[in-house]
Formats: C-alpha cells, structure tokens, sequence
C-alpha cells in the first residue's frame, strides 16, 4: 500500500480527470454580507438584497433570517431549484500541482498550530520530563492499563459529541502514544483511543455547534429537534466502540504479534518509545511543573474552544505560550539544559511534524479541484433525482447513503451543512417526515465515510503515527459497517416514530 503523500497525490489526478468527465454545473448561492444578503449566480453575476425574512422565504430558503444575522451561518448557502448546467470547467494538468501548493495555503493556520505543537513537545521531551513522568505513571497503572484507555476515549467521545473536536485531537498523541506502549498497546489502539472516539462522539453529535447546529440551522430546523435520538445513538455507539477497543487492546497484550501493525512495530516504538527504568532520569520538581504546564495546555485549548470560539492561531499562541515558559524553566539554573539546546529541541520538534501539516494542505487541495470544475454541486443535484418519489423509510436510508458519498467530496462537516442541507432538507416534506432526520442521516453519512477518506483527517493521523492505510483500513471497516446498519435502524425508528 502506498504511503500518504502518493494516495492523495493520485486522488488528486482523479480528481482533475472527474473535471472532465462529471458535467460542471452550479446552484446559486446565498450568504450575508454587509447586512444585506447577496445571491451569486451560477454565472457569477450578484445581487444585492434586504435581509429580512420575506427575501428569504421568496427565494425558498427555509431558515431563520437571524441564522444569518448572528453569524451562526457564515458560508454560502445553496438556493433550493436554481441548480444550472455551466459550461465546462476541466482542470489542467497543471492544476494537479497548483492546487497542492493552494489547499497548503488555505490550511496555514491548522499547520501553524501542529508546528507550534511539536516545539512544545520537543521542548518537553528534551527535559527529560516525559521519561520520568512515564515511568512513575506506568508503576501506579500495573494491572489497569485499559483504565487509561476507557477514560480518553470517553473522553475524547464528548469533546467529538460536544464541540466537534477533530482536527485538535491531533494534540494528544504526543502526550498519549508513549504512555500507551509502555502499556503494551500498539499503534492502533492509539489512534482508536483518539481520533476513533473523537470521531464517533462527531458521528452522534448532540450539541456539536459545527455538526449538528449548523446543519440544523441550514435546514430550517432547531437542534434540540431528535437530540433524544442522537443521545441513545451516542450511548449505544459508545459501548460498541469501549467494547471493540477493549477486545484489541487485550488481544495484544497477550500476543504482540497479534496487532495489525506488527511488522513497523520496531520503526513505531524508536519513535515513540521513552527510556527504561534504568536510564530514565528522576522525576525531580523541575520535570513534574514541566508535565503539570504541558498538561495543562490540552484543557486550556478546550475550554477555549468551547467557551471562547478559538480558532487554531488561539490555540497555537496558547501553547507557544506555555512552550516558552517552559524554555525558561529548562534553560537556566542547576542542571539547566542551556538556551541554544532547548531552542533547537524547539525547532526539531517543529521540523517533525512538517509531514503531517502538508498531508492536511494536499487532501484541501483535492476539495479545491473538484469546486474549481464545478461538479460538488452536479453530484448534489443528481443526489436529489434519486430519492424523488421514495417512501419515508427508503428515503432516508438513501439519503445517509448519499451523504456518505458526498463525506467524500466535502469532507468538511460545516462546508457540507451549508451545500447540501438547504436542498435536501426540503425533500424530507415531500415524503412527510420531518427534517431533522435528514440532519441525522448527514451526520451518520458523512462521518462513516470520513472515518476512511483520504481527504479528511485520516491521513495527517497516519501520517503521524507512520501507519500505513491498510492497517487503519483492517481495524476501522466493522466500526463503518457499524455505523451504517446501526445508523439506518435508528433513521427508520425515527420514521416510523414521526
């Protein structure tokens, strides 16, 4: 199987070649500016018109004009029946390369962040803190490894669940790999424990503000409408997940060999691995204020997306800030390390994480490929004619079936809410089933796709770890096939409940 960098550099081909092939075509949009709403046509031409609800209800658009006034919805939002055939947009070969270096562009700030993290973990690691603080750690937790397991995925299920925390997970897995190899889990138990169980918690989000709100805002629907259903969704999903993670991680601590990863477990634990017993160094007060600053980090950058809005430059100041405490702790005083090493760890640490930031700026180049054609929205259209004339139950079944395609092309959970919801939403009234089922069916849809697509996150978490794609495919495909079947048994349960 092929590393990263060629799977998205080959689906990146793909993707000009589709350009070609899939008719360009184009809904008009509508989005807030400047308190008035402007509506750009499919050719490109705008108008400018009041923001009230009036214009909006006029247009068909079937949402909350204070949606739009609040900021809540700030993307362009596709106008139901103005879907338009365009003229040919095919992507030159040229573009395989220029949209590489522009989807880079467009994630400057998420890889900021993962430069900033990996100087403070290169920092931290310097100090010798994560040897000592590994070794008191592992002496306390002999005989309840899988404890530790449990309590992150849990966890990380409700930050997924709660504000969508998927691109920040990123963040654990220097603080969290090591711990999980002394344990004598592997590499995937480490990326079920984190990006698995964020991403389940997305999958059922209850009050996610970029999953379910907007998604629900978009529809014309409120979010607290089916938050029962999510909850079961969530509880039954979460048990799957504990029970599928505790039944691996058991299976290789009795047999390494065992693990899906066995045969890059050496390259994986030189990586990844801290000192023995015999050469950690001491645990002294120096090394555990140095753990206690970098552990804080991790509940400062959620609280600040949860109650502050951050964004990835928020979260990457904060954590520059602690990393520079830090330095000064490290460089000066008894056993100090001096400023020039702590400042090149700094540095090399930033320089290891280079990889996993171009891996998330090639996979947005992908999505900047099949926008720049015109054929998201010829997809979404043709979506539409397949469910027409549908019972409740089918309807709802194809429809989580086509945003799992869709997770494909637009893997962003927000970016897909303002495309697709205003134009599928309505077909729910057609078959008399209310809408915030079709919000359900995207969640499910999308995140069961996004849990393999290479143009989503997987990849930068694959990247980090060194793991090939075949492995995580072997691992994650029953959790897909769980999500799908559980996933329609609880869309038809609504319907028949409606």
């Amino acid at each position: 199987m092929p590393g990263a960098f060629t799977i998205l550099f080959f689906l990146t081909v793909i993707a000009v070649m589709l350009t070609w092939v899939v008719p360009a075509g184009s809904y008009s949009k509508l989005q807030y500016t400047n308190n008035h709403l402007q509506v750009t046509s499919p050719t490109g031409s705008k108008e400018t018109l009041p923001a009230t609800q009036k214009t909006l209800d006029k247009l068909n658009v079937k949402i909350d004009i204070k949606q739009f006034t609040s900021g809540a919805i700030a993307k362009p939002v596709s106008i139901p029946n103005t879907y338009q055939r365009l003229k040919q947009h095919p992507a030159s070969l040229y573009s395989v390369f220029t949209s590489m270096v522009e989807g880079t562009m467009q994630a400057v700030d998420i890889m900021i962040f993962i430069f900033v993290l990996g100087g403070l973990i290169g920092v931290v690691k310097e100090s010798g803190s994560f040897e000592a603080g590994l070794m008191a750690l592992t002496k306390k937790t002999k005989g309840r490894e899988f404890a530790l397991v449990f309590l992150v995925a849990i966890l990380l299920m409700l930050g997924g669940t709660l504000c969508g925390i998927e691109e920040e997970a990123v963040a654990f897995y220097p603080i969290l790999v090591p711990v999980f190899l002394a344990m004598g889990y592997d590499s995937i138990v480490c990326v079920g424990a984190i990006f698995l169980a964020s991403s389940v918690g997305t999958t059922f989000s209850t009050i996610n503000p970029f999953s379910v709100v907007i998604a629900s805002n978009a529809a014309g629907t409120n979010f607290t409408q089916g938050l029962l259903g999510r909850m079961i969704g969530l509880s039954v999903a979460a048990v799957f997940v504990i029970l599928y993670l505790h039944w691996y991680a058991r299976k290789v601590q009795a047999d390494p060999t065992f693990s899906y990863t066995y045969e890059d477990h050496e390259a994986f634990d030189a990586m990844w691995s801290m000192e023995s017993d015999a050469v950690s160094p001491a645990f002294d007060w120096k090394k555990k204020i140095t753990l206690t600053l970098f552990a804080v980090a991790f509940p400062m950058m959620i609280w600040g997306v949860m109650a502050k809005g951050w964004g990835f430059p928020n979260m990457a100041a904060s954590f520059l800030t602690i990393a520079i405490i830090i330095i000064f702790l490290n460089c000066f005083g008894k056993n100090g390390l001096g400023e020039k090493r702590v400042v090149d760890a700094f540095t090399n640490g930033s320089a290891s994480l280079v990889g996993v930031s171009m891996i998330i700026g090639l996979a947005r180049g992908i999505n900047l490929v099949l926008n720049n054609g015109y054929i998201s929205d010829t997809i979404l259209y043709q979506s539409t004619k397949l469910v027409e004339h549908m019972s409740g139950s089918l309807f709802i079944i194809v429809m989580m079936l086509i945003f799992f395609v869709l997770g494909f092309i637009v893997p962003s959970s927000s970016g897909l809410a303002v495309l697709a919801m205003p134009i599928m939403a309505p077909l729910a009234d057609t078959v008399e089933i209310p809408r915030y089922i079709v919000v359900t069916a995207y969640q499910l849809g999308q995140y069961a796709m996004l849990f393999l697509a290479p143009t989503g996150l997987v990849m930068a978490t694959l990247q980090m770890l060194d793991m090939k794609y075949s492995h995580w495919v072997r691992f994650v495909w029953p959790v897909v096939v769980f999500v799908l079947v559980f996933g329609a048994m609880l869309l038809v349960g609504e319907v028949w409940l409606a």
